[in-house]
């Protein structure tokens, strides 16, 4: 069924979302925070953007340009009706077509951030995968391999651009070999635990073309307390931060 929910913790922003196919998780907001955004960036690209809510949480961060790339149609009717709704039409611009199309409509170097949220599971034909098409897609790599969606932004980001994405721990070494294979050299990580005690499934990475060695192991982020709450971190995650209308107003300035 299709809600308009208040995009939690980012007051006078709100999401169109279906449950019955799926609604955006934390990790979206986790990769959001974690991005490094400058002033000087001016170009954005949000890698399967689903019903938009990195563009949405990106566009209290910065005024450079969002694009937005989903390629199921329901999907992308819903981001587009969240991006109006909120009246980021100027500032976010939302495609609907397959990723590996971008190669036909952007020149390379183009973008200073590339984000991602991609499908955490490789996809094989004799697997079981969720019936539902959509969850299928967001989850699986159906549509786009891990590495052709590196290759891909390898292509698409400018000379010592960012390069920033949530995956799956357990695909850690392996997204490494791939970050090195197409320049991306990695410079942050930072691991999400459920809680403490348990081990880490979900961990941020991000990288920068041609950038040099040199990289930071962020402090863990423990997501629940032992009584399931979140914890203060995340809490923390989840309120706009007065941090992101001063960089705002910083870009606006120059």
């Amino acid at each position: 069924m299709e809600v308009l929910h208040d995009l939690v913790g980012y007051q006078n922003l709100k999401i169109y979302q279906n449950s019955d196919w799926f609604t955006f998780s934390l990790d979206s907001v986790l990769l959001s925070n974690f991005v490094t955004i400058q002033p000087r960036y001016r170009k954005i690209l949000d890698l399967g953007t689903g019903n938009a809510p990195i563009p949405l949480i990106l566009s209290t961060r910065t005024k450079a340009s969002i694009v937005g790339v989903e390629i199921q149609n329901d999907i992308y009717d819903l981001a587009q009706k969240t991006i109006q709704y909120n009246h980021l039409d100027h500032q976010v611009q939302l495609l609907h077509c397959d990723m590996k199309d971008l190669k036909q409509m952007f020149s390379s170097d183009t973008f200073d951030v590339i984000v991602s949220n991609p499908p955490y599971f490789k996809y094989h034909s004799e697997h079981i995968v969720n019936e539902n098409i959509h969850k299928t897609i967001a989850r699986h790599e159906v549509m786009i391999t891990l590495e052709e969606l590196l290759r891909l932004t390898r292509y698409l980001l400018k000379n010592d651009g960012v390069f920033a994405m949530v995956h799956r721990t357990e695909r850690m070494v392996e997204i490494l070999d791939l970050f090195r294979k197409y320049g991306l050299e990695p410079k942050k990580i930072q691991f999400i635990y459920p809680k403490v005690g348990k081990d880490s499934d979900l961990f941020l990475i991000e990288g920068r073309k041609n950038g040099k060695l040199g990289l930071k192991i962020l402090s863990p982020i423990y997501v629940h307390q032992e009584d399931g709450s979140y914890t203060d971190v995340i809490l923390r995650q989840l309120e706009r931060s007065d941090r992101y209308e001063s960089e705002k107003l910083s870009d606006e300035s120059k």
